[in-house]
Parts: C-alpha cells; structure tokens; sequence
C-alpha cells in the first residue's frame, strides 16, 4: 500500500506527525519512507538521518546558453525573453541567468544567427537514500536552486523506493508530501492508494487542506484527517464540520504541546524522546487507529 499524508498549508506539523507515525509503526509493518518535499526536505533530519549512503543526480531541466563568438549583440533575444533572464554583462556580453531560465527557448527562436543560442540540459536535483536509526530506508530529494522539475524528482524518489520495496520485500511506502498543491505534490499523491490529511484549526489551515482534497477527489483516494494543535483554537469548528461534511474519518487530535519543537532539535521523533508527553499519547492512538483502519 502506498500512504500519501498531505497538509495543504505549510507549518502545520505534518513532517514531525510523519516522523513519530513511521516510528510508532516500523516494528509492526515494513516500509519505505519517502520525503516529498524535494525544495525543502526535512523528514530525514527529524529521524536522525546524518549522512546519505547512496546519491543520484536528477538531469533533466534545460537553460539556454549563448555563444558570445557568434553573439551579433543585436538584443531580440533580450527583448523577448518572457522571464527577463537575458542581461548585459560588464564586457556588453548578452548573458543567461540560469536562475531564472525556465528554458523556453523563445531567443533561440528569435535569434537572427544560427547556432548561437542553444538549449542545453543541466542537473535539476539529487536524490538521495539512507537507512534511518530504526532500520527502515528513507528516499530523500533536494532541488538546486532556481531549478523547475519537482514534480518530475518525486517522481523519480517513488520509483526509486518501488525497486527498493520489490528488492527487499517491503509491504508499503509512506511518503510526507509537500505543502501547497503544485506539482511536488499531485505527484506525491498520484498513485497513492491512501491520503491523510494534516490540518490545524485555523480558517488558512482549512482553506489549504480543501485544495489539497480536492486533489485527493481527482486520484478517487480515500482520505483521513488529522488535527494537529488541536487545541489552540477551541473556538474553531469548521475544520471538523467540514471533515464530518465530507464523510472524511478522523483519525485523531493532537494537542499543542512544546515537547515537539524540543524533540526537533533532537533530530528525533517526540514518540521516543518525551514518550510521556500528550502529544506522544495522541499519536500513538492515531497510530493504533491507522493499524486497524487502513494498514490492517
């Protein structure tokens, strides 16, 4: 089975809950960790992860690049680049800004001199793989700066951890989705045969966490819903009618509790490193309704 957990809306704790929920579950099921979050990965770090035994550069995004022996310095390409990526150097070279070359290849097209704009491929990313201090492996992704194709890196971690689960016989991969809605994430919950849900009671949290089902509606995936810090905003009850509108199950509230921001400088999940506290005791019962629920 393939677990996707979503928020929507950055900030709202879904990688700690991730964390604690991977270790509250590693001794009952295998599985492969995915962290989907290839512009900001942390999911490796709240487990402990300080070193990486396997790397894999992701080549794929195009920048243009111009040929100043043949460059006419005539300035179309300039003028017609939709991103403003083309500038004049200090020597009145016509130069790209990788950084924000999405690789269209408009002033190539525009160019008056053939040949001296062209289209060339460059490294979007690296992914990563590691074993964890709990014996369960872990896909990890980082995207370079400036570079499109997140979509495509997470994509590329799934596989990856598909060939890993047939070679080592694994039951499931859980993969932390990023926040938001863009591409890192439909691919994250493409193919998913689960989606949880992490939200906080807030009027943004709620609003971020119905973009993303209606993701969850497109793939036709069953969701869950968890409410994290439950209990800093009691007032609030539009998450939970919406939820109950929906016919979403809830799998559990977790209160806001400190011991997490401390068990995160820890590198550890706050299940192991403040077992007695109450977010510790509301995860583990999440845990116990995720056994009996959707992983069986």
């Amino acid at each position: 089975m393939q677990v996707a957990i979503a928020s929507g809306k950055g900030g709202v704790g879904k990688s700690s809950i991730t964390a604690s929920l991977l270790y509250l579950l590693k001794d009952d099921y295998s599985f492969i960790a995915v962290d989907a979050d290839a512009e900001a990965p942390n999911l490796g770090l709240l487990l402990g992860i300080r070193g990486w035994e396997e790397e894999k550069e992701h080549i794929g995004a195009k920048v243009t690049r111009i040929r100043t022996e043949s460059c006419i310095r005539c300035g179309i390409c300039k003028d017609r680049c939709p991103y403003d990526s083309i500038y004049i150097d200090d020597e009145g070279n016509y130069v790209v800004n990788e950084l924000t070359c999405e690789g269209c290849n408009v002033c190539g097209l525009v160019c008056p001199v053939a040949g001296t704009i062209t289209l060339e491929e460059v490294r979007s990313g690296v992914i990563k793989k590691a074993t964890t201090p709990y014996g369960f492996p872990i896909i990890s992704a980082q995207l370079d700066v400036g570079r499109p194709e997140s979509g495509k890196l997470v994509t590329e971690e799934k596989e990856w951890a598909k060939k890993i689960m047939d070679e080592f016989n694994l039951a499931h991969m859980i993969v932390d989705s990023a926040a938001g809605i863009g591409c890192q994430v439909i691919a994250s919950l493409g193919g998913a045969d689960i989606a949880i849900l992490i939200a906080e009671p807030t009027p943004a949290s709620l609003s971020d966490v119905q973009r993303a089902y209606k993701i969850v509606q497109h793939f036709m995936e069953p969701a869950y819903l968890i409410v994290n810090k439950a209990d800093l905003n009691p007032g609030f009850t539009a998450l939970n009618e919406w939820a109950e509108s929906e016919g979403i199950p809830l799998l559990g509230e977790v209160p806001y509790d400190k011991a997490i921001p401390k068990s995160m400088t820890l590198m550890k999940p706050v299940v192991e490193t403040f077992p007695d506290s109450r977010a510790a005791e509301a995860l583990r019962e999440i845990a116990g309704r995720i056994r009996e629920e959707i992983l069986g």
